[in-house]
Formats: structure tokens, sequence, C-alpha cells
């Protein structure tokens, strides 16, 4: 297979949101994530037939849950039953859901920043309190176990991981999960994993470890969300799981879910079975190629001043801005002509997030647009 990464469809003037926002404007968009490339074949190939049916009645596809059982088997050595999976029409609403389902409307949810925002804001939509520590960005920004003591109440329910990391891009390791884990068995929190990023691991050598694995104790207290919405680039088509292999703790979840969630739509399942079932070797190809962006993005590191956290996995960089002395680094290179994603909205002042999920040719041109911002 052959992927014509280097030549992806012309978003500008068609319905995509990342491309609207500078609609007009002479600003490169680097921000939401959401690639600009287009789904595997067999995914369009897929829908394709799904739409040559013609008749789009409410779904349920017997082969969902063990497609995705036994790509999970496949890919990282877990066995999931297929009735721990929970449809989703979307990892955001899982977020939400596990933030519903857990502890009672005044009990907190803990997680560490800077992370994906909707890690901390489904917390106070679900009138949960949400309790942040920072993670260490001087030991390669790991978790801080001593904070995350500290910072755990009495009326703590769960804590909130981002694994793979966005935005900074860490792949886990076995130790700073158990660390986790067993700070979870101590206090006795449910852990929500958002696993999005799981399939886009950049770094040769590291894999993919599910929370759940760390144990039979870290299994029951977890929900793990995943979609193939990142990977296969189809967030518009609204499809994700839940994994949650206690009894108890799925049905808390469906009852959070019931009257307020509605059906996966039944293009998001076509899709999804093709993407996890079908497309491995694209997946492959856009590894190789993500790698290669990401090398590019890497000849910013140290350019005047920036300093660019080399992402272990996903098609996302964290940039550190603070040397430039500017007040907002996102409006400083939006006025360069590159719109990037604004730190605050990750919990973290004086930094950016960089999308480099495009062709070679557009990143190349955004790098040297911020070259020239930070050199002039």
């Amino acid at each position: 297979m052959t992927c014509s990464f280097d030549t992806p469809p012309d978003r500008r003037g068609s319905d995509s949101l990342k491309w609207q926002k500078y609609a007009g404007r002479d600003i490169l968009p680097m921000w939401v994530a959401d690639m600009d490339f287009a789904a595997p074949p067999a995914v369009l190939a897929a829908l394709q037939a799904r739409l040559a049916h013609g008749v789009f009645g409410y779904g349920a596809p017997p082969e969902f849950a063990p497609v995705i059982a036994d790509a999970l088997q496949r890919d990282y050595d877990w066995t999931v039953q297929p009735d721990w999976i929970v449809p989703l029409p979307g990892l955001v609403c899982g977020l939400n859901v596990a933030a519903r389902a857990i502890g009672e409307a005044g009990d907190a949810l803990l997680t560490a920043t800077p992370v994906y925002p909707h890690l901390f804001t489904s917390a106070a939509n679900q009138d949960r309190a949400s309790l942040r520590i920072g993670l260490d960005p001087a030991h390669d920004w790991t978790w801080d176990i001593a904070a995350l003591r500290a910072a755990t109440t009495a009326r703590t329910r769960g804590l909130m991981l981002c694994h793979p990391h966005n935005p900074i891009g860490r792949v886990w390791n076995a130790g700073e999960l158990q660390a986790i884990a067993e700070h979870a068995a101590t206090h006795d929190l449910i852990v929500v994993s958002d696993e999005i990023h799981c399939d886009l691991i950049l770094e040769p050598g590291l894999r993919h470890r599910p929370f759940a694995l760390q144990s039979a104790d870290a299994a029951s207290r977890s929900i793990t969300l995943m979609a193939p919405s990142k990977t296969y680039n189809i967030p518009g088509l609204g499809a994700a799981v839940a994994v949650i292999p206690s009894d108890s703790l799925r049905r808390r979840f469906g009852k959070a879910m019931a009257g307020i969630v509605p059906h996966v739509n039944i293009l998001g399942y076509a899709a999804t079975v093709a993407a996890y079932r079908d497309c491995t070797a694209w997946r492959a190809e856009l590894l190789d190629y993500l790698r290669g962006n990401r090398e590019r993005v890497m000849t910013l590191d140290g350019v005047g001043g920036l300093r660019v956290v080399k992402p272990e996995a996903t098609y996302l960089a964290w940039i550190d801005c603070r040397a430039l002395g500017v007040d907002d680094p996102q409006r400083f290179f939006e006025e360069a002509g590159v719109g990037l994603s604004p730190g605050r909205d990750f919990g973290a002042e004086g930094f950016v997030r960089l999308n480099f999920g495009c062709s070679r040719a557009l990143l190349e041109e955004a790098l040297q647009r911020m070259r020239a911002a930070v050199s002039g």
C-alpha cells in the first residue's frame, strides 16, 4: 500500500472546522487535533457500501464489539470480553458520562495538567470539583506522585488519566502506571483512562500498555475510553467506546448515559469496524509519515528560545514559548500566519500546541513562518 499523505484533499472552502477558522486569511491552521489526510481506503469503501444499502435505521452491528476486542488482543495483548465494550457517540461524551457515573455532586475528580481540557471540564459539567496537580517538567513531564497524594481529599472519587498524553505526547511507562494504580487502590479511586491516541505511538521501541492491564484491581476500577477518530481521521463520524471490565461500574456508566446519550450513528459503526479490522497497513504508513513530520518539528527546538517536547506519541507537539517574552504566544504566531492551540486551554500559560498531522509541504511552510517570527 502506498498512501498519498503528501497530497491530501484540499480542505479550503469545505465544511472543516479546522480550516474554516481562518477562512480568507493567510493563516495556516495547525490547531485542533484533526489531520488533513483522507480516511483509509478500507474505511471509505465500508462507508460507500453502507450508503449504497439506502436504509439508515438504528444500528447495532453484531461484529462491532468482537472486532474491537480482536484489535485490542492483536495490538496490546489485552483480552477484552465483548460485553465490556460500551458504544459511544464520541470520546468527550464518554469523559462526561464517566464523571457523572463517579461519586455524587460535590465529590472531586483529579487530573494532572497540562492536559486535554475535557479531562478537567467534565468534572465541573457534572457538578464535581476538579482537582489539578502539575506534571513535572523537570523529570520528563511525569506524574508527581507526592503532589498527587497531597491533592487527594476525602471526597476525591476519581482520577482522569490521558494515556498517551495530549498535549505532551508522553507514553506512560509501566512504573508510572503502577504508581497511579497503587494510589488509586489506596484511595479507592475510579481511573478514567483516555486512550484515544494509543494507536499513534511514534517512538521506536515503545508500546502502548492499557492502564487496565496493570493488575486485576486496576482493571476493576477502570473506565478506558478509546476511538478510531484520531488515528483514522474520522472524528466527524462520532464513534467511540468505553471498555469497562467491572459489571457494577458498567451498570453505573449505563445509568449515567440513560436518556441523554444518543445511539452511535450507523456510518460511525461501519467506519469503526473497517478501521480496526482492515487498516493496519495504512496505519503503519501513517506512522512512518508522522515520524518524518515529527523530525521536522524538532528542528524548531532551540530556535529563538523555543523548546519543543519531543512527542513519543500523537501528531501533536507541545512548545514552550516562555523565553519569547510575549504575553500571548498563540496570538504572536497567529499574527505570523500560523494558527496554533493556546497552552492556557490545557492549563499552562506560555505554551502552544502544534498539530503536525498534515502534508510535509504545509508543515514546512508553517515552521518557516514560526522561525521567521522568532528570529526577526
